[in-house]
C-alpha cells in the first residue's frame, strides 16, 4: 500500500515511500516512475509537507446525497465544481490564518482528494482508475461571508482561495479503493465529521470521467470530492484535524494573523 509523502530533510525537499516510521527516498518525478536512492530517514527527523504541488485544484459543490437533503439542494446532473489557486496549498502542521481584516465565518470542510497521475480527456468510468494516482486528505477551507457578498456573483474562489486555505497530505496513497472509506473531520479532539465516501452523489470514477469531458486532466491535477454534513466554524486556537483511515491525519491549526 504505497504512501507518497514530500518533506524537508537537512535543507532538501525530497519525495518518498511511507515505510512504517521511516522514509524511503526517490528521485524523479511522482508521476513517471520514480526511483529508489537506497537512502532513508527516520519520519521523527523530518518536516512533512504536502505531498505534491498541483498544476491546477478543482473542487466540487453539492456531491452528497445526505447534505443535498439536508440543505434543500436538488441532485445536480453533473458535477458542479469550481477552482482554487494553487497557492492555497499548505502542508501538515501548517497554520491556516484568517484572512486579513476580516471578522466573519471561517469553516474546515473535511474532503477525499483525487490526485491525477496520467493525462486524460473523454474518459469513461471504466477508464478512469488507470489515470487516478491516488487519494489524498483535503481541508477545503472557506471564509464564507466572501461567497455571498455580492447579490450578484457568488464569489467561490476568493471565499476558497486565501492563502493557507486548502490544507493537503499527508500523503498519497496509490493503492486504495475509495468506495468502503469513510472521511472524518475532529475539532479540538470531538468528531465533527464523520461520513462515508458511498454517499456521493458522483463517485470519483464518475467525476474523473465526466470532468474529462469538460477539459483535458494533467498528471497532478487535483481534485476535492465536496463534503457532506458538520462542517463547521472554527475559532483561533483551535486544531482541525482531517482523517481518512488508510490515508492518514492531516492536522492544521487556525488563527488570526499576528499582524
Amino acid at each position: 500500500m504505497p504512501n507518497w509523502i514530500r518533506c524537508r530533510h537537512q535543507g532538501e525537499i525530497r519525495t518518498g515511500i511511507l515505510a512504517g516510521e521511516r522514509i524511503e527516498f526517490h528521485t524523479g518525478d511522482l508521476f513517471d516512475a520514480p526511483t529508489a536512492t537506497g537512502d532513508d530517514a527516520a519520519l521523527a527527523d523530518v518536516e512533512l509537507l504536502a505531498p505534491f504541488t498541483p498544476n491546477s485544484i478543482l473542487a466540487l459543490w453539492n456531491n452528497f446525497h445526505e447534505r443535498a437533503e439536508a440543505e434543500g439542494q436538488t441532485i445536480p446532473a453533473t458535477p458542479l465544481y469550481f477552482m482554487k489557486p494553487v497557492t492555497s496549498v499548505v502542508g501538515p502542521g501548517v497554520t491556516i490564518y484568517r484572512p486579513r481584516g476580516h471578522a466573519g465565518r471561517v469553516i474546515f470542510e473535511a474532503e477525499l482528494g483525487i490526485v491525477i497521475g496520467r493525462e486524460c480527456r473523454d474518459l469513461s468510468v471504466e477508464q478512469a482508475d488507470d489515470h487516478i494516482f491516488g487519494y489524498t486528505c483535503v481541508n477545503d477551507v472557506t471564509a464564507i461571508e466572501f461567497l455571498f457578498e455580492d447579490e450578484a456573483f457568488q464569489q467561490w474562489t476568493r471565499s476558497k482561495g486565501f492563502d493557507t486555505f486548502t490544507p493537503l497530505g499527508p500523503c498519497i496513497n496509490t493503492d486504495i479503493e475509495p468506495a468502503p472509506l469513510r472521511v472524518l473531520a475532529v475539532q479540538n479532539g470531538e468528531t465533527r465529521q464523520d461520513y462515508p465516501v458511498s454517499d456521493m452523489i458522483f463517485s470519483p470514477q464518475q467525476i474523473v470521467a465526466m470532468i474529462s469531458s469538460y477539459q483535458t486532466l494533467v498528471p497532478g491535477d487535483l481534485i476535492c470530492c465536496g463534503t457532506s454534513v458538520g462542517a463547521r466554524t472554527m475559532k483561533p486556537g483551535s486544531e482541525i484535524e482531517i482523517s481518512i483511515p488508510g490515508i492518514g491525519s492531516l492536522v492544521n491549526s487556525f488563527d488570526d494573523h499576528a499582524d
